[in-house]
């Protein structure tokens, strides 16, 4: 019996990717964008945003919610079965995560062009920037949940913030 060798063994293969065009890839990259050679969640983050415009105009924030819910479940099971053939614990490759936590953080925008603009921005803020308890997910989650917690929870802070914007830009304070 022929033992069939692990893909971090083949000769030429990145170890800590697996194939590029299976399902799991497509979603966990947010189709190519978690493959740009440089800042990939931030390309993810971009990758997001015609997509959430679009929810916004034809079914509104309850579209989008919908839309981050369903990206939060697709991206557990993609990152997980990306995880499973990766050597790496959070690829950067993988940007599903930063897909549900910028339409999270875009929900109290709806079309004004600058909160949009402002979730954009707060979303890459918080990512970045890891406070606590966004930081503590990063670190004490483990595996495809503890990928996608800690930019869950960045896009609610980031969603916070944008409704500030927004209410003191309406005449609040």
């Amino acid at each position: 019996m022929t033992e069939v060798p692990s893909p971090a063994s083949v000769p030429g293969r990145n170890p800590g990717r697996p194939p590029a065009f299976s399902p799991a890839m497509i979603a966990a990259t947010w189709f190519g964008c978690g493959l740009a050679p440089k800042a990939p969640g931030t390309v993810g983050s971009l990758g997001a945003l015609p997509v959430a415009w679009l929810l916004l105009v034809y079914g509104g924030w309850s579209w989008l919610a919908v839309a981050a819910v369903a990206a939060t479940v697709l991206g557990i099971v993609a990152t997980a079965a990306v995880l499973r053939r990766s050597s790496v614990k959070d690829p950067s490759f993988v940007v599903i995560d930063e897909v549900a936590g910028q339409w999270i953080a875009l929900l109290p925008a709806g079309l004004d062009p600058v909160l949009f603009i402002a979730g954009f921005l707060a979303f890459r803020l918080f990512d970045i920037w890891k406070p606590w308890p966004i930081s503590w997910a990063d670190r004490a989650v483990p595996g495809a949940l503890g990928v996608m917690l800690d930019d869950l929870i960045a896009g609610g802070f980031a969603a916070i913030l944008v409704y500030g914007i927004g209410y003191v830009l309406a005449g609040g304070l």
